[in-house]
């Protein structure tokens, strides 16, 4: 065995000077491990991949250079192979790993070379580090930034919560990429600029909440209006924009941006910055689309799943209106109606005073029952109740209201052509689809502006947005138009303007449904909506409804009861014992023949027994346990046909079907009501018969 401490013997010849310049100048790192395992030689490569000086290295065990884990098998690895030594050349293991002197480790390739010197024999090892190979560096930068993506993932899986969603997301950019700033913007609902949500080694002046104007001319704003990943290798040659000079101030010489889209529509920004010149390529580009799509996907499932809150929020706040509403309707019914008793009632018809009371009461219990319609209106659960509709008199009180509420920067104008008709809608619900495209015109004006109302008459509805022909597109319409000064909307907002859920509003501020409301209240109304606009210039929604006919306007009371046949029979079912009280007075005044019951089964009992026929049934819909009123009316036809039917609701909604799930086909009359609403859903009821 050769010294410890000596180089081994060597042919004697020439050879000696050519050995050691080879050994010593080759790019590999060389040892040469005696039987015993200890380092004879080693060149410059090897002190340099290893860490150790040539003295160092020579005499120390070759497992001190192997990881303390996978120390011992290799012992007895080098025991075996001592036993039938044989050549094996790099490229056959890729897992191996040396131990630096300070305890570091390094991914290697090891080849292995037996030698005999003087009959001595030795093993060359031959050490190769693969980080410097360039396609394992590849492979390795893309197993990091894997990695990353998948920390994202997990991120946007474990938590519901976008701020921390956003403020992750810049220091996981910094660190896969081993960068110096690196930032999320998201676009302002106006997409007139670009805010910082979330950063990491953001310059002097920028925070959250920094703002940055998209336009051509910005960095961001020029990203997004190509609508693709933008790299900037030296800022001090880019021409494409202007460059911050707070930029090159803060040493930043090389960036990149990509966009946030949500269904092809850019939203928002990931940008990159660099020190160093030319810093970013093809790997860094893909790993922040990847990040990107991630990003998007997190931010399309976190308002889905606010919509969709807000959307089953809606639907209990519904739920739970509707049914105080029907009990608070049948109070008002029995309130409104005992009131319109004393009203008729001989022993106050002299007194003014107490007319005067009674008629103050009686407004209070209608606008109550107003109330109670806008409440149900708002959380969408409205039966359409159409009526004629002054719309003079209706823009009148909204424009008051408008006046009292808006920015006094706003301006508000009625222009009404003359003999504009009145309109047949529910009166609720276009008051309610008048005020939410006011208020959206308001956002669109945050510094002020104009808002005006125009009448007008028209003897057709036009083609929709969407390219619609309405069903029944001939005839005599109102168009009800609503102009705003503000900042208007691009082709592609104003396409999907009256979709449910979509809002260009900031988070917090808009649900989606307003505008997708007003829609289906016009078209169930069988009129139309419009939309013009365009960036800068403002934005004019218009409404088209069927206009009143003056043959259709509504008769009054004394001419509605002489339609009423004389002596008409009514079975009336109501379980309210109140309410039935009223009603029961109110038909007695219309001179109706009234038999009252409480429940469904004694109505078709009393009717199954009596010979004279009735001339028509007055049920309320919810008759508390048991049958239905629905399912009343529908054996009643079937036993007595040419029953007229009329059906009352305290219920906002459309009444469910019965267990054979025929649809509702009767009038039904909401509560609260008066005597001549009574009396004109009666003669409604017989005339359909």
């Amino acid at each position: 065995m050769a010294d410890a401490g000596a180089q081994p013997p060597l042919p004697g010849d020439g050879a000696d000077d050519v050995f050691r310049t080879i050994f010593l100048a080759y790019p590999d790192a060389l040892l040469v491990v005696d039987s015993a395992g200890l380092i004879a030689m080693a060149n410059a490569a090897a002190t340099a991949l290893l860490g150790y000086s040539v003295e160092e290295l020579v005499g120390l065990p070759v497992e001190a250079l192997v990881p303390q884990q996978v120390r011992s098998r290799h012992a007895s690895y080098r025991e075996v192979y001592g036993q039938a030594p044989t050549p094996r050349p790099m490229g056959r293991r890729m897992d191996l790993t040396a131990q630096r002197k300070d305890g570091s480790e390094v991914m290697v390739e090891i080849a292995l070379s037996p030698l005999q010197s003087h009959g001595h024999p030795f093993v060359v090892a031959a050490i190769r580090d693969i980080g410097a190979y360039p396609r394992v560096q590849q492979a390795l930068q893309r197993a990091r930034y894997s990695e990353h993506l998948a920390q994202v993932g997990r991120l946007a899986v474990d938590t519901r919560d976008l701020p921390v969603m956003l403020e992750h997301v810049p220091g996981i950019i910094t660190t896969a990429l081993q960068i110096d700033v690196a930032a999320v913007w998201l676009l302002d609902a106006r997409r007139q600029a670009f805010m910082l949500v979330g950063g990491v080694g953001l310059l002097p002046g920028e925070h959250i909440g920094t703002r940055m104007d998209n336009a051509p001319h910005t960095p961001l704003g020029y990203t997004a209006t190509s609508a693709e990943p933008v790299v900037v290798s030296d800022y001090r040659h880019e021409n494409r924009f202007a460059v911050p000079p707070l930029y090159l101030e803060c040493g930043l010489v090389s960036a990149m941006a990509v966009p946030l889209s949500d269904r092809g529509r850019v939203i928002g920004m990931l940008s990159a910055r660099s020190r160093e010149v030319d810093r970013f390529g093809v790997e860094e580009m893909r790993f922040l689309e990847s990040l990107s799509s991630l990003l998007a996907t997190s931010l399309q499932r976190v308002q889905s799943e606010e919509a969709l809150s807000h959307s089953q929020r809606m639907e209990s706040v519904g739920q739970l209106t509707g049914g105080i509403a029907h009990d608070f309707n049948n109070l008002l019914t029995v309130i409104q109606g005992n009131l319109q008793v004393l009203e008729e009632s001989p022993a106050l018809a002299g007194d003014g005073h107490a007319q005067q009371l009674v008629a103050a009461a009686t407004r209070a219990t209608r606008r109550g029952a107003e109330l109670t319609g806008k409440l149900l209106a708002f959380s969408r659960r409205q039966v359409l109740q159409p009526s004629t509709i002054d719309p003079h008199t209706l823009l009148q009180s909204l424009t008051g209201m408008l006046l009292r509420t808006f920015d006094q920067r706003i301006r508000i104008e009625v222009d009404a052509a003359p003999g504009v008709p009145c309109v047949l809608a529910d009166p609720v619900q276009l008051e309610s689809a008048l005020l939410n495209i006011a208020l959206n015109a308001r956002d669109a004006m945050p510094d002020g502006g104009t808002l005006r109302f125009h009448l007008e008459t028209c003897d057709a509805l036009p083609v929709t947005l969407r390219g619609e022909h309405p069903t029944t597109s001939r005839g005599s319409y109102v168009a009800i138009a609503l102009s705003d000064t503000g900042t208007g909307m691009a082709e592609s907002v104003k396409e999907r303007a009256f979709e449910p859920f979509f809002t260009t509003k900031e988070a917090g501020r808009g649900t989606g449904l307003g505008l997708s409301t007003v829609y289906g209240f016009v078209h169930q109304s069988r009129g139309a909506i419009t939309i013009d606009s365009s960036p800068g210039h403002g934005t004019t929604v218009t409404i088209y409804l069927p206009a009143m006919r003056a043959a259709l306007a509504a008769a009054s009371e004394d001419e509605v009861v002489q339609t009423l046949p004389a002596g008409l029979r009514v079975m009336l079912v109501e379980d309210d014992a109140e309410v039935r009280k009223v009603v029961q007075a109110f038909l007695e005044s219309l001179h109706c023949e009234v038999v009252a019951a409480a429940t469904a089964r004694q109505a078709l009992a009393i009717m199954s027994a009596q010979q004279q026929p009735f001339g028509l049934l007055l049920s309320d819909i919810a008759l508390g346990a048991g049958m239905r009123g629905t399912r009343l009316a529908a054996e009643a036809q079937q036993r007595f046909p040419g029953l007229a039917v009329l059906l009352m609701s305290g219920f906002p909604v459309n009444p469910a079907p019965d267990h054979d799930g025929d649809p509702l086909r009767w009038e039904v009359l909401r509560k609260p009501y008066s005597k001549a609403e009574l009396a004109r859903a009666m003669a409604r009821a017989l005339a359909s018969t």
